[in-house]
């Protein structure tokens, strides 16, 4: 039996927000992940015909074109706020929150990009380990350690900073 290729019209609606959240994670502008999601959506179709799996070719062109634009555009600030951080709290505990961001904002910009890719994909687009796997090339079993060293590399460089968790 023969199996219909998907629309580019049902793509994009399945792909587009989670590829805006993903080229958003790397960027951390919204507006230029935008522009670089419609880039890859446009760069689909003149290649419709050749693109056997949509969705990976997708991610791997946002990836590309978002690392393009960082190396392109370095030091670019962004003024943009996270909406978890407007939480009812007192000015002191959002300007702690919004530091503490920023330290996690600027470790990860310091990380490998396939470092940066994997904490994107696990926690920006909330990808199981078997799904990463197959996106990188990575197995299962390396995709879980590398991320337990990441995270924990981070945690051990933001308590360095001076960063506390929840409790204090």
């Amino acid at each position: 039996m023969k199996t219909e290729k998907t629309s580019l019209r049902e793509v994009f609606e399945a792909e587009e927000s989670p590829l805006l959240r993903f080229a958003h994670g790397i960027l951390g502008r919204r507006e230029v992940a935008e522009d670089i999601v419609q880039e890859a959506f446009l760069r689909l179709h003149s290649h419709w015909e050749e693109v056997a799996n949509p969705r990976a070719w997708l991610f791997r062109t946002v990836r590309n074109l978002a690392l393009n634009h960082l190396r392109d555009h370095k030091r670019e600030v962004s003024s943009e706020e996270s909406p978890e951080w407007a939480i009812e709290a007192g000015p002191t505990d959002q300007l702690a929150r919004m530091e503490a961001a920023g330290a996690v904002r600027m470790l990860i910009a310091e990380l490998s990009t396939d470092d940066r890719t994997l904490l994107l994909l696990k926690y920006g687009e909330d990808l199981k380990y078997e799904q990463i796997s197959k996106q990188t090339g990575l197995s299962v079993g390396n995709v879980g350690y590398k991320l337990h060293h990441l995270l924990k590399g981070l945690g051990a460089s933001l308590r360095r900073m001076g960063v506390e968790g929840p409790e204090g």
